[in-house]
């Protein structure tokens, strides 16, 4: 709504992985804030294709009226080029759109539109488009769409300090616990929110990654298929851990699994948090190109990718629970940045003989690093935050579990190659139901000190 009323509008493009809403959300959009839209599926219409040849927007505008029969009048129709992915030149001619009809809002979208991005043989449109990244619908979506909304608008004003009831703070627990095994596709959501059942959930999500793979034949050879398979078949079995291609398979080479990783990277199937040293902002200038660990786009699909079979969701306490917070916090974190841009996640760690230290996100505001300890219970030990904070001279971290939300501050003495040192720093606890809400709470607490 901010984009169709701005001055200077771009054309926009909105980038996400296959089945997360691209296509409902525009023409839902299109439906309510337009008197017209019209849907210009570029898959099914190959015959259209040609049109965008001259990149003439006048012409193009004028014949795509003729074959829909439809007027397209700036200001009042919503042009939606879906599958925008299939016809580069299309890609193109948006910038003719921004420099010609700037009155004309167009939208365009598409499921692996990065690997056209990527090998674009066009002019790029740079400067005159603007980009909208959808992910899966975040815990808070859930909520809503579970018909939760005063909890939703509760999270959604919390403020470091409030109280949570015990009788509130069970019930986010429990609900918590049903997001992981549901997810965020939007297809498991409404599954699960028209019938309450979990058994559809799993059917759904097993469709989807039944869809995905199917994908993998666009992507290159037999064995490049292969390749992503193996490596889409380890990555929700190892979610925060470090990975290494020699786990995913001793008989294929590094450089092939690197490259079908890649390739799950640029169809945003999979995550990759990087590891950074964290010396000062930006993270990413000292992130590290072969350190990383691989999250899934989806957490119930995370689940059902590893065979879980639950008939209650409050089983999901299994082996699998400290990684599934892991997974889930990832995924929280890159649905509550701004969606007109990407935000990468980064991880520290230390690797030294007995020494080993790890702190599994780190987040950055202005000039402020915070690292941040992902638990999935009530306890746990903060050795690694703690070792973090002496050896970057910080004093303020974050960790989220199960308990209730706390802030204090603490004073421990961490061991090192010159004796013991003292280390005085503040730690803001949150509930994991509350991850969506960690980069709002942090920023207004560090704007107040």
């Amino acid at each position: 709504m901010a984009w169709k009323d701005r001055a200077g509008r771009k054309p926009l493009i909105v980038r996400g992985a296959r089945q997360v809403g691209k296509t409902y959300l525009v023409e839902a959009f299109g439906k309510e804030h337009f008197p017209s839209l019209l849907t210009v599926n570029l898959e099914q219409k190959e015959d259209l294709h040609s049109l965008f040849d001259r990149m003439e927007t006048s012409q193009i505008v004028q014949e795509l009226s003729l074959y829909f029969n439809q007027p397209i009048e700036p200001g009042r129709t919503l042009l939606f080029l879906d599958e925008i992915q299939t016809c580069p030149k299309a890609i193109a001619c948006l910038r003719y759109f921004h420099e010609e009809m700037p009155d004309l809002h167009v939208i365009a979208a598409g499921s692996l539109l990065d690997f056209v991005l990527r090998e674009f043989q066009h002019s790029m449109p740079v400067g005159r488009i603007e980009y909208l990244h959808l992910y899966p619908m975040s815990f808070l979506e859930f909520l809503i769409a579970m018909g939760e909304e005063a909890i939703a608008k509760h999270l959604n004003a919390y403020r470091i300090g409030d109280e949570i009831g015990d009788a509130v703070h069970r019930k986010l627990r429990d609900l918590l616990r049903t997001y992981y095994f549901v997810g965020g596709m939007p297809s498991a959501v409404a599954a699960y929110a028209e019938r309450r059942d979990l058994l559809e959930v799993q059917r759904t999500l097993a469709s989807i990654g039944t869809t995905l793979q199917d994908d993998f034949a666009k992507y290159g050879t037999r064995a490049q298929q292969r390749n992503m398979r193996d490596v889409l078949r380890y990555v929700p079995r190892n979610i925060g851990r470090k990975l290494r291609y020699v786990n995913i398979s001793r008989e294929v080479r590094s450089a092939e699994l690197r490259t079908a990783l890649e390739l799950l990277e640029l169809s945003r199937v999979v995550t990759v948090v990087r590891h950074s040293s964290a010396n000062g902002i930006p993270l990413g200038a000292e992130a590290s190109e072969s350190h990383f660990k691989p999250l899934l786009m989806d957490i119930g699909l995370c689940n059902n990718l590893c065979g879980l079979s639950l008939p209650d969701a409050s089983e999901l306490l299994t082996v699998q629970e400290g990684g599934l917070a892991e997974q889930f916090v990832g995924q929280e974190l890159c649905a509550a940045a701004p969606s007109f841009q990407e935000h990468p996640l980064f991880y520290w760690h230390r690797e030294q003989k007995n020494a080993n230290a790890e702190v599994d996100y780190l987040r950055a505001y202005e000039d402020q690093i915070v690292p941040v300890e992902v638990r999935a219970g009530s306890s746990g030990s903060l050795k690694s935050l703690q070792v973090f904070l002496a050896e970057k001279k910080r004093g303020f971290a974050a960790r989220l579990n199960m308990d209730k939300p706390a802030i204090g501050t603490f004073t421990t003495s961490i061991g090192g190659k010159h004796g013991s040192l003292d280390l005085t720093y503040t730690l803001l606890s949150l509930p994991l139901y509350l991850a969506g809400q960690l980069d709002r709470l942090l920023r207004e607490h560090l704007c107040e000190e």
